[in-house]
């Protein structure tokens, strides 16, 4: 038995009240699970229809609820959505013109009642709908689907001769405008909105006769589809594999963007580096180690060569450092030094630099606010910064495979990303479906990621658009560089072994560059110390007032010739 489909049938059947808890129906439900045989080929039959997570729902809940029409049973019985059902039974009555081996609907419906198990084992969410009505409401989606999906029936780059259907041409929305058609394309590719593929399939064969030129005119269809949608280019040859493998519109669209032998390359490299990861920290930490021990031999060293140098400033500076009163204070502890009058002021400051970095913010008990996960930005430099340093960039064809960066040539390959109105619904639902059924790293996820670290403003979006890189049908740029940083959404931290490699060889050559080692080291040793050498100023002014103010009172120079001459005597100096 499909472990999906046990598990949904464990779910009590009742709505969010307990009140309403319909015992007779969830025992029904139980006993007809635990009964029901499978056939052999369907014993594993994994979920793959999803209810978006609540971390990515929350971010912009229009881009994953059906705005116009409903297919399946998530969002079937919402009222502002029954506009369209007057469409889909005159999608249905076209259906019957092209099954002549049916006599009427309900024969449709009861070929589809067979198949009622296994159509719930796709849905993730439990189905509280008995099986008639599951069926009936499957079998009229299907054919509106179909219907739709027939405008972009290709052959050889041309529309199929056997397109009649006008439905779609006459679609009207709520207020009469016809403009349903671009917000039904939406809708069909939101993860909660998918229909089994198998259903499509099954639906072609009563109509052609057979199951491959149904999966001949399916493939037709999705292809003609990802044309008009898909936001990377489409392949022209298309394995009728992709058709049987897909489990619905948007795992066809997820499959064409990572093929399953790309996506196990990087779930065996993943697991490569996860193996060794315990490696490479203790690594990191020994050589942070053998950093610190040599900066500390380096300024030993220094201050050897420069206390041995008879100058009359450094021969007071170590009369300074070895006086009995500051070896006293150096070594007080710090809740004693702090109250010092005069380093009471500077108490603040010098915790803030030195003990406010190891402090963790403590988060109250009773905190059950949902927060998106934190996400390791990709740490790289935006386009128009790589190009000033000499990198080349140029577009390909191969999607996120074709992501290379060229050591000998200082050139990044990108794959062309076509972006319009609908790229950001697309992209946000296959962020959701990889999020809920990707079996390794989430590819595209970080794909995004790598968008958002390349891509900071407006003028690097204007760089890749003139690159040819990105294919601009937006309003501006500006709304480019909004896209590629608010599409970076995961509910967990991933790693990609392929990506990250090609950031690690970015990077390595960046830093590289001449002008960005003077740049950083600017940076790290002027503004960065800036206020470690503000304190440190001020202490030295503090210690430069009080030996004036000394110097008024007693003589100076008998005091340094006592501390160069410690056999002398203060009566032999005049």
């Amino acid at each position: 038995m499909s472990n999906s489909a046990f598990t949904s049938a464990t779910q009590t059947v009742h709505s969010s009240n307990t009140s309403t808890f319909n015992e007779h129906g969830w025992l029904v439900q139980i006993r007809k699970t635990l009964e029901e045989q499978f056939e052999e080929d369907n014993n594993e039959i994994p979920a793959s229809i999803f209810s978006v997570p609540p971390i990515l729902l929350h971010t912009n809940p229009d881009a994953y609820t059906p705005q116009q029409v409903a297919l399946g049973p998530y969002h079937h019985w919402r009222q502002e959505l029954y506009e369209m059902e007057r469409y889909k039974i005159a999608a249905a009555r076209k259906t019957m013109k092209h099954l002549a081996c049916f006599n009427n609907f309900q024969e449709i419906v009861d070929q589809i009642h067979v198949m009622e198990s296994r159509i719930r084992a796709c849905y993730h969410k439990y189905l509280n709908l008995n099986g008639e009505t599951l069926a009936w409401m499957m079998a009229i989606d299907v054919a509106f689907l179909l219907e739709f999906l027939e405008v972009y029936a290709r052959k050889d780059g041309k529309l199929l001769s056997r397109v009649t259907s006008r439905l779609t041409s006459n679609l009207v929305d709520a207020a009469g405008r016809k403009s349903a058609h671009i917000a039904i394309l939406r809708d069909i590719l939101m993860l909660e909105n998918q229909i089994p593929l198998f259903l499509l399939r099954k639906m072609l064969e009563f109509e052609l006769g057979s199951l491959d030129a149904a999966d001949d005119m399916l493939l037709s269809m999705l292809k003609g589809l990802s044309i008009e949608l898909y936001p990377f280019k489409t392949p022209e040859e298309l394995p009728k594999l992709l058709i049987q493998d897909s489990a619905h519109v948007l795992d066809f669209f997820y499959r064409l963007l990572m093929p399953k032998a790309f996506r196990s390359s990087q779930i065996t490299d993943n697991d490569a580096e996860t193996a060794g990861e315990n490696i490479k920290d203790e690594e990191e930490i020994i050589v942070d180690e053998e950093s610190h021990s040599r900066v500390m031999e380096f300024f030993n060293v220094i201050w050897n060569i420069v206390s041995k140098l008879n100058i009359h400033s450094v021969r007071f500076l170590k009369a300074i450092l070895y006086s009995q009163p500051l070896q006293l204070l150096l070594k007080m502890p710090w809740h004693i030094i702090s109250k010092i009058p005069v380093l009471k002021m500077f108490k603040e400051p010098i915790e803030n630099m030195f003990m406010g970095q190891g402090k963790e913010d403590v988060k109250p008990d009773n905190d059950n606010v949902v927060r998106p996960p934190l996400i390791e930005e990709l740490t790289i430099p935006s386009v128009t910064t790589l190009s000033k340093s000499g990198v080349h960039f140029i577009p390909t064809d191969g999607g996120i495979r074709s992501i290379h960066f060229d050591v000998k040539t200082h050139t990044l390959s990108l794959p062309r990303v076509n972006l319009d109105v609908n790229t950001d619904i697309i992209v946000r639902n296959m962020v959701a479906y990889e999020s809920c059924n990707a079996e390794g790293p989430l590819v595209f996820t970080r794909y995004l990621e790598f968008m958002k670290g390349i891509v900071d403003t407006v003028d690097d979006a204007k760089f890749l658009r003139q690159k040819g890189i990105i294919l601009n049908r937006l309003k501006s740029d500006k709304e480019v560089a909004h896209f590629c940083n608010g599409m970076s959404r995961s509910v967990k931290f991933t790693k990609v072994p392929y990506l990250d490699k090609v950031v690690e060889d970015v990077n390595k050559y960046y830093n590289g560059r001449w002008k960005v080692k003077a740049e950083k080291c600017v940076k790290s040793y002027v503004y960065g110390s800036w206020k470690i050498l503000t304190v440190l100023a001020c202490i030295v002014l503090l210690c430069l007032m009080a030996v004036q103010s000394i110097c008024t009172v007693y003589t100076c120079h008998r005091m340094i010739h006592q501390y160069a001459n410690p056999g002398s005597s203060a009566a032999d100096y005049p």
